[in-house]
């Protein structure tokens, strides 16, 4: 298989399976329903606007401005991963920054259609083209449900700042998109060498 084939095929699994799961997710959970699989992992439905951890970013206009920044920002991805194909890097590094574009395009689509696709999920179950769209084109919200709280429980009071506190780790709430975008950096990282190669120096 040829690198570009390798990355289409990648980036196309990784924003199937993301979609799927997210529009499983909101077709059959209300906002805020958890399903535990195992005490360290559970399924839990929530929303947010588009920025990682749930952070909010300048209101109705900060949103917009976010998410026309993906959008040009998933353009210079694409031109990244061109430049690698045809550099004929590593797989590991293909596949590394596919997965990052594949993790930046699947919230894209939360983002810009969601809210003209769903209606509202609270108290109840979302419906896919609904007849009353919760949002408008470019203000839609960004479905997470991975949960993963490791460990739960006070903190001893000599920790820094927040001794003596009832802690979560991890209480971050991510998406599949996410998770793409994490394993992709990662992969970066290990194979820094590879992606990152520095010019030789000319006598």
């Amino acid at each position: 298989m040829s690198k570009k084939n390798f990355a289409i095929l990648t980036i196309l699994i990784a924003i199937i399976l993301d979609q799927l799961l997210k529009v499983y997710v909101k077709t059959h959970f209300v906002l805020g329903e958890e399903v535990v699989i195992f005490d360290w992992f559970k399924i839990h439905f929530t929303e947010n606007n588009g920025m990682a951890m749930g952070f909010e970013f300048g209101g109705k206009a900060g949103k917009l401005f976010l998410t026309l920044f993906r959008l040009v920002a998933v353009t210079g991805i694409v031109f990244w991963l061109y430049q690698n194909i045809k550099r004929k890097v590593h797989n590991a590094v293909i596949f590394a920054i596919a997965l990052i574009f594949s993790g930046a395009i699947g919230n894209i689509i939360d983002s810009v259609f969601y809210g003209v696709l769903f209606d509202d999920s609270h108290h109840k179950v979302a419906t896919l083209f609904a007849d009353n769209p919760y949002g408008e084109l470019f203000y839609g919200k960004v479905v997470d449900m991975f949960y993963f709280p490791l460990w739960q429980g006070v903190l001893p009071d000599w920790v820094p700042f927040i001794g003596g506190e009832f802690f979560t780790f991890f209480q971050y709430i991510f998406n599949p998109a996410d998770a793409f975008i994490s394993i992709g950096v990662a992969l970066l990282f290990i194979f820094s060498k590879q992606a990152f190669p520095k010019e030789e120096e000319t006598t």
